[in-house]
């Protein structure tokens, strides 16, 4: 679905080419960030006792969960939970 006229979804795009490479990289990287945050804030609210385990599975899901054949996500999610590092801040 794309509501955005086009007049404005072309200036849009030309204000966004106007900057550098990196700070279209910094924009990108804070909005992943932001993006990650709120998942992750979600899945606390939901589970206030979640593991570090649940919230890596949580977050996978969410983000790729969808991009794999369902064996392969089982095996992922399998290696998450044996993994157990710590959730990098």
């Amino acid at each position: 679905m794309n509501d955005t006229p086009a007049d404005i979804d072309q200036r849009y795009r030309a204000m966004l080419m106007q900057r550098t490479g990196e700070e279209r990289l910094i924009m990108g990287c804070a909005m992943r960030d932001t993006a990650r945050t709120l998942v992750e804030a979600s899945l606390r609210e939901r589970d206030p006792q979640a593991t570090v385990e649940t919230i890596r599975k949580g977050l996978f899901l969410r983000f790729y969960g969808q991009e794999f054949h369902p064996e392969t996500r089982v095996k992922i999610l399998a290696a998450i939970e044996s993994a157990a590092l710590p959730i990098p801040g």
